[in-house]
């Protein structure tokens, strides 16, 4: 593992993984709510989140905040 991820939260989860566990955890409308993206408020899909999460980096970075948030929050 190189130095720069040894302190990284999300080395070696995919985003697809985030997406689902993200889904999982709060469903999509929760989801639209905190991240207001089409992806998750209009016919949402894991695919179509996918493919927009991938090309937008602003959106991705929120998704991954928000997923580090969700671990703490399960953490107690």
């Amino acid at each position: 593992m190189s130095q720069e991820q040894v302190n990284n939260p999300l080395h070696g989860i995919t985003l697809e993984r985030i997406v689902k566990e993200l889904h999982d955890y709060y469903g999509w409308d929760q989801l639209a709510y905190h991240i207001n993206i089409n992806c998750f408020s209009n016919n949402p899909t894991i695919k179509s989140s996918l493919k927009f999460l991938r090309k937008t980096d602003w959106a991705r970075k929120k998704v991954e905040k928000l997923y580090l948030r969700m671990i703490e929050e399960m953490k107690g």
